[in-house]
C-alpha cells in the first residue's frame, strides 16, 4: 500500500494570513511540519498542497515536494483531494495539518495502523479530555464512539450529557488529523454538505450522515496548532 502525507497550506488564513510562511525557530512554519512528517519515515511521499506562489517557492527552497491547487477550494480536505490528481500512486492519504509543527510520529503511526483492517475506510484521532474547562469550549470538538471505536457523533457541545451525574464518565476530544482510502476521499469531497455539518460546522459529520464510518484512534497527542500570531509566540517558547 502506497501511503502519502498531504499537508494543505492555504495562504489566506482568516486569523493569520500567510502563517505557513511565519518564522519559527528560524524556519518557516510549513518547513517544520514537512520535516517532522518526513522524518517519521512512515510515508512513501510527503507533499505540500498550496494555492500560493510564495509557499511554492519556500517549499521548493528547502527541497520539499509541492503541488499547486486552486485558491477557491472550500476546505483543507478539498485541497488534499485536489492534490490526488498529481499522486496517482497514492492508496492511503493522510491529511496532516500545516500548522502543527509538533505533530506526533506515534499518533501518525497508530492512525496508519488502523487500516490493517479492510473495514476501515476513514480514520482520525481522539484523546481523553482531562481539563473540565474544555467541555464547554465550542472550539474543542467532542465525540462519542461505539464498541469498535467507530465515531457515533461529533459535537461542539459536551457529549454524552451526564444526566444523573454519574462518576467516572470519560469525555473524548477530536484531534483533526485524518486518513482516507483514496476512493473514500474522492467520494467524500463530492458529497453535498450535510444538515448536521451545516448546524455544527463540522465537516466530518458529512461522512457519518452518508454512511462512511470513521475509525477513531486513541492518542496522547493534543493537536497543538498555530492559529494566531499569539499562538506562534507560545509555540516559540514551547519549542525552546
Amino acid at each position: 500500500m502506497n501511503i502519502v502525507a498531504v499537508i494543505p497550506a492555504r495562504y489566506a488564513s482568516t486569523r493569520f494570513p500567510g502563517k505557513a510562511l511565519a518564522m519559527l525557530q528560524g524556519k518557516p512554519l510549513i518547513q517544520h511540519v514537512f520535516e517532522r512528517v518526513k522524518a517519521s519515515e512512515l510515508f512513501d511521499m510527503v507533499v505540500v498542497a498550496t494555492d500560493h506562489d510564495q509557499i511554492v517557492e519556500t517549499v521548493m527552497g528547502f527541497g520539499g515536494n509541492i503541488v499547486m491547487t486552486p485558491s477557491d477550494l472550500p476546505s483543507g480536505t478539498d485541497r488534499v483531494a485536489d492534490a490526488l490528481q498529481f499522486l496517482p500512486q497514492a492508496d492511503l492519504i493522510v491529511n496532516v495539518q500545516g500548522d502543527e509543527p509538533l505533530v506526533d510520529t506515534s499518533a501518525l503511526a497508530r492512525l496508519i495502523d488502523a487500516f490493517q483492517s479492510d473495514r476501515v475506510q476513514m480514520a482520525s484521532l481522539m484523546t481523553l479530555i482531562t481539563d473540565p474547562a474544555m467541555l464547554n469550549n465550542p472550539n474543542i470538538v467532542k465525540l462519542v464512539v461505539d464498541s469498535d471505536d467507530d465515531a457515533l457523533y461529533f459535537s461542539r457541545s459536551p457529549i454524552p450529557f451526564n444526566r444523573d451525574g454519574q462518576p467516572g464518565v470519560k469525555y473524548l476530544r477530536h484531534i483533526g488529523i485524518y486518513a482516507y482510502r483514496r476512493e473514500v476521499l474522492w467520494r467524500f469531497v463530492r458529497l453535498p454538505q450535510a444538515n448536521l455539518e451545516q448546524i455544527e460546522k463540522l465537516e466530518q459529520l458529512r461522512a457519518l450522515e452518508n454512511g462512511i464510518p470513521i475509525r477513531m484512534v486513541y492518542t496522547d497527542y493534543q493537536g497543538i496548532g498555530v492559529d494566531t500570531p499569539e499562538d506562534l509566540a507560545l509555540m516559540e517558547k514551547l519549542m525552546q
